[in-house]
């Protein structure tokens, strides 16, 4: 009996020390759980250092990771198309993340295939939408944007700008994305006074050729243009190129090119008038702050145009400089009546 009432005052005060030990003691502050850091993979189908596309949707990730505290990790799959739905599958399958972003059209029936093997994953791609009606995809958002609404500015402001009423475009691919760049384009040069038969459209045929970018500006700067418009990613770097070295104009594209470019020729950023703004950052930045509020729309997809800071024409310290006060009030003007509607933009997304 009295062996069975020591065992019982033996548990009775190791449990009372237990539960004193684990008790908050007046005074003394616990410190709160740390807080699980949201993990990002940035998976890019090409390469940094475009100083357009990809290099915007990697800004918009170090404005995340600055501003919310997560942790961001990018995976350049390279040039070679053949590499990317495997790398799109590695990383799904391998990385740790909770969130997995890719982009542009070429990756959408990838992701359509990757993301329902993942359901507790979540995914975002940007610059095309997948195919909701063909793939258990509730855990994707879709960010496109109004790329025509902003060329429209673009071509508006060329024919503005244009003394030999002749502007070109050169886009990387003829494809519905870079196409949907040109119609606007196409409208806004005939809203200022450029006939369609001189506006001078050709294809690249990829996006990492500089040379080649280079060639077809030099040859549309001979036909009489004096503005060519970059739609080909790191290709319409040639262009650039080819307007120092003759001294025409050229308008850049997704990124404020000419204060990237200014960095390491200024010479050749004077040539670089305004740029077309897609702005995948502020859209990546924006779909994070979503999710960390348990806002963003996962299953379906947003196109973000001027009125939601999607796209529009950079007015920096060169377009500032160069272009004249009339000029500046119309494309004002046009930006307002595209937001009321009295300009509706074409566009070959119907």
């Amino acid at each position: 009996m009295k062996s069975k009432l020591f065992i019982l005052v033996y548990v009775l005060v190791v449990t009372a020390l237990i539960l004193a030990a684990c008790a908050p003691q007046q005074g003394v502050t616990q410190a709160p759980p740390e807080e699980k850091k949201l993990r990002v993979v940035n998976l890019i189908n090409g390469v940094l250092g475009d100083k357009s596309f990809f290099d915007s949707a990697n800004r918009g990730m170090e404005m995340a990771k600055k501003d919310f505290g997560i942790e961001v990790k990018t995976i350049e799959a390279g040039i070679d198309p053949a590499k990317w739905k495997p790398a799109l599958e590695d990383a799904a399958a391998n990385e740790e993340y909770d969130i997995l972003i890719v982009g542009t059209f070429q990756m959408s029936e990838f992701l359509q295939e990757v993301a329902p093997k993942y359901p507790d994953k979540k995914f975002i791609i940007y610059d095309v939408s997948v195919d909701y009606s063909k793939c258990d995809c509730k855990n994707v958002y879709s960010v496109t944007y109004k790329q025509n609404e902003g060329s429209y500015l673009a071509g508006l402001y060329a024919g503005l700008m244009s003394q030999s009423k002749i502007v070109g475009v050169i886009g990387g691919q003829d494809i519905p994305v870079i196409n949907d760049f040109i119609v606007g384009y196409k409208q806004g040069a005939k809203d200022a006074g450029v006939s369609e038969q001189n506006v001078i459209v050709q294809y690249a045929g990829g996006w990492n050729d500089p040379a080649k970018g280079k060639e077809i500006a030099l040859a549309m700067y001979q036909q009489g243009a004096d503005i060519v418009f970059n739609v080909a990613g790191g290709t319409g770097v040639g262009i650039f190129q080819a307007a120092q070295e003759v001294n025409k104009y050229a308008i850049g594209v997704d990124s404020d090119q000419a204060l990237i470019i200014e960095t390491t020729n200024p010479e050749q950023a004077k040539h670089i008038l305004t740029s077309m703004m897609k702005n995948v950052d502020n859209s990546l930045y924006r779909a994070i702050k979503l999710y960390l509020e348990g806002k963003l729309p996962f299953g379906q997809a947003e196109a973000l145009g001027i009125a939601e800071g999607g796209v529009g024409l950079a007015k920096n310290k060169y377009y500032e400089e160069m272009t004249p006060a009339d000029v500046k009030a119309k494309i004002d003007q046009a930006e307002k009546d595209i937001l009321e509607g009295k300009i509706v933009v074409d566009t070959v997304f119907k």
